[in-house]
């Protein structure tokens, strides 16, 4: 009777398997990285309203200023969190992280495309005529550009049928170009401070950082 009632239970007892990578990774690492990478476009959601409900100086004393530079700031953030990606996977080993870089990446050219609409439709109000003549005249804004035509090269082809209709290594080639869209990102925001700022310096530092790795990575292979 004893034994038949340990069976009983034992057969009860539900079986705990540990979680695979790949579950691991599709069930709880990405919805993290989806709600961090959201989390800068949700508080900027609240911070407009919060102006539309009789806070107006929330964004501060220019808030289409505000809106600008912190949607550029959080774009140049995610391309350098993208970048770094290879360079973690060099130096950690751990190879399931490029599984990260196309979502983080895309969201990249997300705040990037958000930057670029709050440029054309909040400050110039969709002024092509002085949209152009930006471009033409200031420098920052001709690289800005040059960086935003190369990311939307970028997130068009970066889904699997792409990679198929280039091959693997006209794709990868292609995207290599990343990096450069990185450097123009890093000028950009440079040139727009107009001066010597840390925080500038600080992007261009870890820029340089990333480069490096990948550079010392190379060698080292070769």
């Amino acid at each position: 009777m004893a034994v038949s009632e340990s069976w009983t239970a034992a057969l009860a007892t539900p079986i705990i398997r540990p979680m695979s990578a790949n579950t691991l990774i599709r069930r709880v690492l990405k919805p993290i990285i989806w709600g961090l990478s959201l989390a800068p476009a949700v508080w900027l959601c609240w911070l407009g309203w919060q102006v539309l409900h009789g806070n107006p100086d929330t964004l501060g004393a220019n808030p289409v200023e505000y809106l600008n530079r912190y949607l550029g700031d959080w774009a140049l953030r995610f391309l350098l969190i993208a970048l770094s990606v290879t360079p973690l996977r060099i130096l950690t080993g751990w190879a399931q992280i490029i599984r990260f870089r196309r979502l983080l990446g895309l969201f990249a050219f997300f705040y990037v495309a958000l930057h670029l609409a709050s440029y054309i439709g909040v400050d110039q109000f969709f002024d092509w005529l002085a949209i152009w003549q930006d471009i033409v005249k200031r420098t920052y804004i001709t690289i800005g550009m040059a960086a935003f035509v190369l990311l939307t090269v970028l997130a068009a082809t970066s889904t699997k049928g792409m990679i198929k209709r280039l091959g693997g290594k006209r794709w990868n080639g292609l995207h290599k170009t990343v990096y450069a869209a990185g450097l123009l990102g890093c000028i950009h925001f440079f040139m727009m401070r107009k001066g010597v700022q840390l925080e500038p310096i600080i992007y261009g530092g870890i820029l340089l950082a990333l480069f490096a790795v990948r550079g010392f990575n190379g060698l080292r292979r070769r």
